[in-house]
């Protein structure tokens, strides 16, 4: 074990649901011998915050400090680690440990992500019962696996969202190797479309924006649409149907609006969702059958996703729009996060 520079690691966590976050420090873990240590620079609000810190999805181990878009300085590393040197600018993702070993299912076929032994960066539990503490914090530390070089293009600023949100909606693209020709929609623009929109014209697809929110046209279209279709406008979503090979569902649609995300689909097109609806999905079998439509999931990137979607933003000036906050108007920016109202991502600087 190593002795980390930091003796206590000082955040902002919720202590019970609701949208409140408050100071409170905790004691890390020791060091281990593939573990960094960061100090935190940079922190990325996402949903999966909100969600946990409102104990929406149940199971929140209070107190909690969220956070899983980090980026920071790395200050101390374990003797093992040869992949980073101190003062080296760096980021964390929603991942800290997974077993890589060649005999796990999940780990040798780079879905890292679903390991069983997979711990969360933040309200997950490491082997010795320690819970992870994630990014609203002065630092972390974490399996140097997990940890990824910010390259020097890349503003350290607007880093953080590339770690959850662009990993997110670039997993399916990659693993399911979307390419030129190919006809990729987007539902949502907002924290997670807006970054969908580049990663599918960066992997030479024709993009398709889907709104309800006609004064976003003008950005889609710089952001890599090709065609832009109001979701209102009637006329225009006929002229969607049987158009696309991949719809990517970023926001958190009604379940009743399968069918017409079905109706959208070439035959043998692929629905992914990466927002979870809102109740139940519900569409017709028979629409499902006929088209010959697959629905799908995706959940997070492994470590060799987030190593392409990082030379993908570096080819393609791929960046999240974003808005900052000081880290100790947190709770301000989870307000404007809750109520809609953040273009796109939100970084709370340290």
């Amino acid at each position: 074990m190593v002795e980390g520079k930091i003796n206590e690691i000082h955040g902002w966590a919720a202590k019970k649901p609701g949208i409140k976050v408050e100071p409170w420090s905790y004691k890390p873990r020791p060091i281990g011998p593939n573990d960094v240590e960061i100090e935190i620079q940079y922190s990325g609000i996402c949903g999966s915050d909100l969600h946990t810190i409102k104990d929406e999805w149940q199971g929140t181990n209070y107190p909690a400090i969220v956070g899983h878009e980090i980026v920071g300085r790395v200050i101390t590393k374990g003797e093992k680690v040869t992949k980073f040197a101190e003062g080296d600018t760096v980021g964390v993702g929603a991942q800290v440990y997974a077993c890589l070993r060649d005999d796990c299912e999940a780990c040798s076929n780079d879905l890292d992500p679903h390991c069983p032994k997979s711990v969360q960066t933040y309200n997950g539990k490491y082997s010795d019962g320690e819970q992870s503490q994630g990014g609203y914090a002065s630092a972390v530390r974490v399996d140097a696996n997990y940890v990824f070089k910010i390259p020097p293009s890349i503003d350290p600023s607007l880093a953080a969202p590339l770690f959850c949100a662009a990993t997110t909606v670039a997993a399916p693209m990659l693993r399911k190797g979307v390419k030129k020709g190919d006809r990729v929609g987007v539902v949502g623009i907002g924290g997670l479309g807006h970054l969908a929109l580049q990663y599918a014209r960066a992997l030479g697809a024709e993009v398709y924006a889907f709104s309800h929110s006609p004064n976003k046209k003008q950005q889609c279209l710089e952001l890599g649409a090709s065609k832009f279709v109001l979701t209102s406008d009637e006329e225009e979503v006929k002229k969607a149907q049987h158009k696309l090979d991949y719809l990517l569902v970023t926001s958190s649609s009604k379940g009743n609006q399968y069918n017409e995300f079905i109706s959208w689909m070439r035959y043998q097109g692929v629905v992914i969702i990466l927002a979870l609806p809102e109740g139940h999905m519900q569409f017709s079998p028979f629409e499902f059958v006929m088209n010959e439509v697959g629905i799908t999931g995706s959940l997070i990137g492994g470590r060799r996703i987030i190593d392409k979607m990082l030379e993908l933003a570096v080819e393609h000036n791929i960046r999240p729009i974003v808005e900052k906050y000081p880290i100790d108007q947190v709770n301000e920016a989870l307000k404007h996060m809750d109520d809609g109202k953040a273009r796109y991502r939100i970084v709370l600087t340290h």
